[in-house]
């Protein structure tokens, strides 16, 4: 992970702006619903404070991995996260979207291919069951899309953002406690999903309303996957993040999901991303929106205090997406 500084307007200088947001108080930072365009389908926006926190494991936490250390103390710029992971009715609406083109490559949003399999295996779909076996790249385009469709800018959090609301201002290995029992109260995991992932929201949250933060899907994020990334932070950091890299893999998830153990849903616990969760995609070439063995994969959306000009959206969606 490192701190992007800014040169130009240009390529990953752009992030600059996006997560560098001045800190300022705003009487509209509170809890909202974001309607999509069918308008009985609404994303729940919870307010996330600025504020500082200490990122990764300490060096005496049981089951920490090499990867979340050293611990460093950084600074986090407000914004809103989703209180759920992204619904699979939330993004059927994109993936239906008469408006956009079919897996076009030129038009100004661009929808998912067609599903070849039927990626939730069983486990849900409509109803409030969050979508599942999608790549980053997929995550994106949902966010572009709703940019295209609200003219508000929503994107995936910085690794250092979803770890810092997941803790909700705590420092134990979960955000509950320390206690791994209680993991059945506040998450679905291996111990307690039957092997499936289950409808969002009906564990308790945390302190900041944030639902299945820990298990449930593991989510996205934007950062490049760095083993070093901490290492490379200094306690002065604001807003760091890992930019785009020329390489597909790996990217940096968290959370844990329902198929995981509770060491794998320790607040700090990092997860970079694998090639072989589309190993038996039967396309050539493989699909850069579904992935075959992604069953645990998931996003939720974060949206900036601060608004950034449409210049600044594109070019980020450049870096990010390529287009």
């Amino acid at each position: 992970m490192q701190q992007v500084k800014k040169t130009t307007l240009t390529g990953v200088g752009i992030l600059v702006f996006l997560f560098l947001n001045a800190q300022k108080d705003s009487s509209s930072f509170t809890a909202y619903e974001q309607v999509l365009p069918n308008p009985a389908i609404s994303i729940k926006m919870m307010p996330v404070p600025a504020g500082s926190f200490t990122i990764g494991s300490n060096e005496n936490e049981k089951n920490k991995e090499a990867d979340e250390m050293p611990q460093r103390k950084i600074t986090i710029s407000a914004f809103w996260m989703g209180a759920y992971e992204v619904s699979r009715d939330a993004f059927d609406i994109f993936y239906k979207d008469e408006t956009t083109g079919q897996n076009s490559d030129v038009d100004a949003v661009t929808r998912p291919s067609p599903q070849y399999i039927d990626f939730s295996l069983g486990m849900g779909k409509e109803g409030g069951y969050p979508v599942n076996s999608l790549s980053q790249y997929a995550a994106l385009m949902f966010c572009r899309w709703l940019y295209s469709k609200t003219g508000i800018f929503y994107r995936l959090p910085t690794e250092a953002e979803w770890e810092y609301a997941c803790r909700a201002g705590t420092t134990t290995v979960y955000y509950f406690g320390n206690d791994t029992a209680q993991l059945l109260n506040y998450a679905w995991y291996k111990k307690n999903s039957n092997n499936k992932f289950q409808k969002s929201g009906l564990k308790l949250p945390n302190a900041w309303g944030l639902y299945d933060m820990l298990g449930n899907m593991s989510e996205w994020t934007l950062d490049h996957y760095n083993e070093n990334a901490f290492a490379q932070l200094q306690d002065s950091n604001i807003n760091p993040v890992v930019p785009p890299s020329l390489t597909k893999y790996p990217k940096v998830l968290r959370g844990g999901s329902f198929a995981d153990d509770g060491r794998q849903l320790r607040c700090a616990n990092r997860i970079k991303s694998e090639a072989f969760w589309n190993r038996r995609d039967p396309q050539i070439p493989k699909s850069k929106w579904w992935l075959t063995d992604g069953s645990f994969i998931g996003f939720r959306i974060v949206r900036p205090l601060l608004q950034p000009s449409a210049e600044e959206i594109n070019i980020f969606f450049q870096n990010y997406l390529g287009k």
